[in-house]
Parts: C-alpha cells; structure tokens; sequence
C-alpha cells in the first residue's frame, strides 16, 4: 500500500464488497434490451463487452494458474522468493480494472452513438484488417513512448509515495500484479490505451475485433511481463535479433520490481535503450532463469477433498486458496466445470505439484492426487489410487526426494495399511515414507488440558487412537469409551492394567478425542463446556456452541518457513496439519527409517524435534452452529 495515499486511490465501488458486479447490471441490460427491441439492434459491440469481460477474467485466471504452477515446479522461476498472504490480500481485487474497463466501454460506445457522425459509429465492422494494423502501429508509437514517461514520471517521489508504490510492494510478482494499482492510475492507463481505439474509430477504420484483439494483447503482455517464470526460448531472439527491442520477457521486467529505477518501458525495451534506463543485468538474468530447475527435498502427498476444493487450490482462486476452506454460495454457479473435473477425476490419476515452499535450506513441494474424498470411500477405487500414490512416491524417488508424507486419506488404513504397502512392494525405496501419527499424537496429547485424570476416546480406531490410548495410560489417565466393542479391542491391544481402560456411557467427561464415526446423537449428549480434540484427518461437524474444539492435529509454522500464501483445507494461515510437519522435521534431523504402516516414532522425540525447529501448538476454537 502506497506510503501516503493519494486522491482517488479507492475503486468508486469499494463499498459494495463482494456485490461490486452490480454497477454492470444496467448497462448490461441496456444492451441486451437494446439489441433485441431497440433501434440499435444490429450494434454488436454492446451485446459482446459482457462476453469479453468474462473472456478477460478467464484469461487472467489462466495466467495465474500457469504461473502458480510453473514456480511451484521451480522451473524458470526468475525471483525465488517468499510470496506472503499480505500481498495476496492486496492483490485479490484485480477484476476491478476489468469493471472499470467494461464501463467505460458501455459509456464510450453509448456517447459516440450520440454526439458522433452516424457514418463513424453505425454498425461497427466485426473485422477490419486496416483498423488492426493502425491500432497496433499507434500503440508502437505513442503508447509506448507516453506510456514510458509516464512510468518514469510516477517514480518521482511525490507520485510514488501515493500511487505507484502500491504495485511495487510486490517483488514477488504474479500476473494479477500487473494491474494492482490505484484508481487514478488505471484512469490515466485507460487514457493512454484509448488512443488506439480512438482514433481508429474517428478515422472510420475502427472494428469489434481490433478492439477486443488490443485489450487482449494488452491483458496478454501485462501477464507476461509479471508472471515470474521464464520461458521465451533463446532461438527466437537469436533468429530475430531485433525482437529483444520490441517485446520485453518475464525477467525483463522482472528487473524493474527488483531494482525499480531501471527497465521502465511498458512492452517494448527499445525507450530504455533509448533514454539510457535498460538493466544491465537483463541478459544475465534471462538466461540464468532459463536454466533454472529445482528438485525438493520434501514432499507431502495430499488429495482433493470436497467438490469445492478444486477452486480452493493454490492454483485455482488465489482469494479462496488464501482462506480456509468454507461453503460458499457462488461456487454453485460453476457447476458445469466442478462436474468436468469430477469426470476427469475418474478417469486420470496422476499428481501433481500445487506449491513450494523453502525452509532451513530444505525445499518443499505439495502434490496432490487429482482424487476427491468421495472417491477414497469406494472400495472399488482404492486399486486406482494406490496406484497413483505409488506412482507418486517412486516419480519422487527418481528426483532425490528425502521423505514423502501422506497427507488425508492417502495414509487410509484399509486403503494401504497407513502407507506400509508401498514400503513392502519396494524394500529398496531411499525416500522415507512418514505417516505423521507420532507427531499427531504428540500434538493431541498437549492439547489435553494440565490436570485431565479421565479423557473420552470416541470414533473410529486408528493407529494414532490406539497410541493415543497406550500414551495416555501411561500418564495414568483413563480412558473412557462408548462402546462396548472399543473397549474389548482397547484392553485387548494394550494390555492395560484393570482401570486405564472403561466402558462408561454417563457422558460425563469434559475431555473428548474424537475421530471419524463420532455421531450426532453422542455429540450432542457431551456436557456444556465439553472439549473435543479431534484426532482423525478430518474435524467433525461443530454442532455445539456451548463446546470448544480443537482443530485437527496442526501447529503454527515458523516466520522462516518462506512461500506460504494458501491454506491447508480448514486450517488456519500459517498453519500445517501434523501429517505435513512430520515430513518436515522427519527430513530436518536427518532421519533415516520409515514411519508407515505399523511403525510410530518415538512421540517425545518427534515431539520436542518439532518445537525445537519453531513450531508452535494451536489455540482452542469456540464451536459454531
């Protein structure tokens, strides 16, 4: 955020929020009821800038995906740093230019109607190939040539400590940073850009194509230009010398986010070769970014979740990434393309990579495997995704990955023995498999208030229950279960001595580990003020106000774990699950066993190694309705 904020900073309908789309309704409906009843029936130009406003978002949302994409692979990535939350935040109303873009388009068109000769705006040509080359000629010209003064003029202190300092806060670039400006330079862009589109139209050769053609190539470079990864090949310049002149690349204007006084022009390098501003490290960092790749050390092998979860990865919708995941209305509207991807999900099953982040020295990468919740729970499926995950831990194994966790139900007990089969069908792995259940025990066992002499063990047994219950009759506390059957296998597994372990259905205790299974009929009989620590992958449903509940097993991370701008399904920001941080820790220290199947780290150990590398337990949440 600029410095000192300047006079129309704010976007005029920033108080609408989430309803900003509203200020389009009338013109839309202006024109659609024009063309179909009114005398400007055959202008297709209003009926097609609601269209082309969609097709503006679509495109930009492909940048952003690419780009996500590309640096989480770390491939040509040109500036290897953090991407925060903050800038996320920041950046999340990019669509308002297009609003304001489509606006003007509607003013701009219903103005020359009336006050231009009819010959000039009367049926406006779908193609003129003259009116194209005449817009791409004036903004070689001046475009280019204002449009770099003008850049050049809001570096000076006054205009950049109010306006532009904005877009510079961003070193990290992504293609949405491209037009992350105040209002009243997007006024002055518009200006610049207009004169195109102005004057082709005043000297008759204006078209709907070269209209769309423009914004679209603007959209096109601006995303480019911002997108922090490095991929124009070397051999076009080498085949067309002259080119680096006229089309800047990714790490060109990278240069001017990481250095700002340099590397002003807007698309075209050739004004800084000019007036004297090209980076003298431009070629340097072009081609050090082409060779750029990067293998990590970490990986954690997570899943697709609910139908939602698509849009919700880091790929997808930078504002839900950002977020925890939460039902959302609008999603609804997209239905066709969540029942696409379901239909896909069905038929491909291999990962694929969705972030990366750096810390001590040791990359991460998340992959997920293109395979929602729903699917895990048919029996029918579990041959399919085993194999995918297998897939995945030896596609990893080639590219020197240390340890491999699995994250959600990828570590399924009924699907592979909690990641043991993949050990078993491949004795030679030098990759670690880690489950995470040491650490998730650890991470539930200090959740349990100082004090607790009876805790309630409820839901489905797991490994991580059953070493629950051993932890804790260690530590004499007793455990209470609900049902007759829990308990047999309980005393059985464990061998406790008479009075660890109970059958009690009073309901009586404050304490409540719960996993999957919990019904809403035992929920609802816990008494007020009850305290339910959930030890599956997956929170149970919060019905009680009067309850707390922990989140899932999760710890904050540490400020020096770098790129984290997503969360992890429901969690909070800056939080891991413990089946995420295990993978990371189980690789800090150098660990050189498994930890799958029917195998469990020594909790303390893993317990005190997590806090020693800073990360930190979580806060209780009150429950919701």
């Amino acid at each position: 955020m600029a410095s000192t904020l300047g006079i129309l900073t704010d976007w005029p309908w920033t108080p609408l929020g989430s309803f900003k789309y509203v200020v389009l309704a009338p013109w839309v409906i202006h024109s659609t009821y024009s063309y179909m009843f009114g005398e400007e029936g055959t202008d297709l130009f209003y009926v097609l800038v609601f269209p082309f406003l969609l097709w503006r978002m679509l495109h930009n949302q492909i940048w952003i995906s690419l780009s996500r994409y590309q640096t989480a692979k770390g491939k040509g990535t040109i500036v290897d740093k953090g991407l925060e939350f903050e800038q996320v935040d920041r950046e999340r109303d990019w669509d308002d230019q297009i609003i304001f873009n489509g606006m003007l388009f509607y003013i701009g068109r219903f103005l020359a109607k009336r006050f231009l000769p009819r010959a000039l705006t009367d049926d406006l040509p779908i193609w003129r190939g003259d009116g194209l080359v005449m817009t791409m000629l004036l903004h070689a010209g001046p475009v280019e040539y204002l449009y770099y003064w003008l850049h050049r003029a809001l570096h000076h202190h006054f205009l950049y400590s109010r306006y532009h300092s904005h877009h510079h806060s961003s070193i990290v670039t992504e293609p949405i940073t491209s037009v992350t400006h105040p209002f009243a330079e997007h006024i002055t862009y518009f200006m610049l850009f207009a004169i195109p589109m102005v004057a082709t139209l005043l000297i008759g050769t204006a078209s709907i194509s070269s209209y769309f053609v423009y914004i679209t190539y603007i959209d096109f470079m601006n995303n480019l230009g911002h997108c922090n990864f490095e991929f124009i090949p070397n051999w076009i310049f080498s085949l067309f010398p002259p080119l680096k002149y006229l089309i800047y690349t990714p790490s060109y204007h990278s240069l001017h986010h990481t250095q700002f006084r340099t590397n002003y022009s807007l698309f075209m390098p050739v004004y800084d070769y000019i007036y004297g501003t090209m980076d003298k490290s431009s070629d340097t960092l072009y081609e050090s970014s082409l060779r750029k790749e990067e293998s990590p050390d970490v990986v954690h092998l997570t899943h697709l979740t609910t139908t939602e979860s698509i849009y919700r990865l880091p790929l997808a919708f930078a504002s839900l990434a950002s977020n925890p995941h939460t039902s959302t209305w609008y999603l609804w509207l997209l239905w066709p393309v969540t029942l696409w991807s379901l239909m896909l999900t069905w038929i491909f099953g291999r990962s694929f990579v969705i972030e990366r982040q750096r810390f001590d020295k040791h990359r991460l990468q998340t992959w997920v495997i293109p395979k929602y919740s729903l699917q895990y729970l048919l029996s029918w499926k579990n041959e399919a995704i085993n194999r995918a995950i297998e897939d995945a831990i030896l596609e990893a194994e080639q590219m020197g990955v240390k340890v491999i966790s699995l994250g959600l139900f990828n570590q399924g007990e009924r699907l592979n023995n909690n990641g043991g089969i993949y050990v078993q069908r491949n004795p030679r792995l030098k990759i670690k498999v880690v489950d995470g259940g040491s650490l998730a025990v650890g991470v539930i066992l200090n959740s349990i208030p100082k004090g607790t002499t009876q805790v309630l063990l409820a839901g489905n047994l797991t490994k991580v229950a059953y070493a629950l219950a051993f932890s804790l009759c260690q530590r004499d506390i007793q455990v209470v279960t609900l049902q007759q059957a829990e308990y047999l296998k309980l005393t059985k597994s464990l061998n406790a001595a008479e009075g660890k372990v109970v059958h009690d259905r009073s309901y009586a205790q404050k304490v409540w580990l719960v996993g999957d299974g919990l019904s809403k009929k035992e929920q609802l009989s816990a008494p007020k003020g009850t305290i339910f620590v959930p030890f599956s992958q997956f929170p149970p449903k919060q019905l009680r106000r009067d309850c707390f509940y922990h989140y899932t097993p999760a710890m904050k991370i540490p400020k020096s774990l770098e790129n984290v701008y997503s969360c992890e399904n429901w969690l909070p920001r800056r939080v891991m699950s413990a089946w995420r941080i295990a993978g990371i820790v189980h690789a800090l220290e150098g660990w050189h066993e498994h930890e799958c199947g029917y195998t469990m780290s020594s909790i303390d150990k893993v317990w005190q190694a997590t806090l020693r590398h800073g990360f930190q337990p979580l806060n209780l949440q009150r429950g919701k309705d």
